[in-house]
């Protein structure tokens, strides 16, 4: 693993990378509240059939931190990502988890001559899951944690008590047995540089994803061009199914968007699969690239 930082628009970003050059790029995308260490039990079963990339992304551990919701709009985030595969100077195979699969999806679906294959680990198109979120039911309520982290004071109520409440949050209803103490502090570490925590919790704030109460649907959703949110690349979709954040409604439909989809369930995951099984995910990823 080598570890550097890269300027990207012009603003500085750390990278971690496995593998050789001469392979295939891959780009690995992380989602709340990780970074890019957080693919360091998966990237060694890649690394030999591909070059990965994982950066902090904007906002997160040591890249930069713009002050302002705005700075974290998805489109931003994805000019980050476009600038980094053009700083390798080619196309790449994109793989993101939780928020990095927004990215991974707006990469694909926005700048799709950058996009050799999509790979999207317990993550959401905004389509499907702006539908399921607004219908009032399982994933609505799976979802009310996101008006916790959009709320003004959250950076304060998470970093509270050496960021317990951040802890139980990543930990709750789901499986680790990864996460030990020590993993635990370099995640503290991550949380705790300078107005990070305040730049992560931007991204949800930034959103215009509606979260209906349980019970109640909305209906006064943000317009999605939905004839501009299609993937032309092939598509597979890696899936965690005892996730208790993101529910099998949440990916509904998302044939209708990426025609050349492949699903693949990793058992006895959920959430963080890519942790929990990395030997699993890597071979179903490499299965899949043998046969796209």
């Amino acid at each position: 693993m080598d570890t550097q930082f890269t300027s990207l628009n012009g603003n500085r970003f750390f990278l971690q990378s496995w593998g050789n050059r001469d392979k295939p790029l891959l780009l690995m995308l992380h989602g709340f509240p990780e970074y890019s260490g957080g693919w360091s039990d998966l990237a060694p079963f890649l690394e030999h059939a591909f070059h990965c990339i994982a950066p902090d992304q904007r906002g997160y551990g040591q890249s930069w931190a713009p002050k302002g919701t705005s700075c974290y709009r998805l489109s931003n985030l994805v000019s980050d990502m476009a600038a980094l595969i053009e700083t390798y100077g080619s196309r790449a195979w994109v793989l993101g988890h939780d928020w990095g699969a927004s990215v991974a999806y707006g990469l694909a679906m926005s700048r799709p001559e950058l996009v050799t294959r999509l790979i999207v680990a317990n993550g959401v198109h905004p389509v499907p899951f702006q539908r399921a979120m607004a219908a009032g039911t399982a994933q609505s309520k799976a979802s009310q944690y996101i008006n916790a982290l959009r709320a003004p004071d959250a950076a304060d109520h998470f970093s509270a008590d050496n960021f317990h409440r951040l802890e139980r949050f990543f930990r709750h209803g789901m499986g680790f047995d990864w996460l030990t103490d020590d993993r635990l502090a370099l995640y503290r570490t991550e949380w705790a540089r300078p107005g990070r925590l305040e730049a992560m919790l931007n991204w949800y704030r930034a959103s215009p994803l509606v979260v209906a109460e349980p019970g109640k649907p909305r209906t006064d959703l943000p317009k999605l061009p939905t004839d501009r949110l299609r993937i032309h690349c092939p598509h597979l979709l890696l899936w965690g199914p005892d996730d208790r954040a993101l529910l099998p409604e949440s990916t509904e439909g998302l044939e209708t968007f990426a025609p050349d989809l492949t699903r693949i369930t990793i058992p006895g995951t959920d959430h963080w699969l890519h942790h929990q099984k990395p030997q699993d995910v890597a071979r179903a990823i490499l299965t899949w690239a043998r046969s796209s």
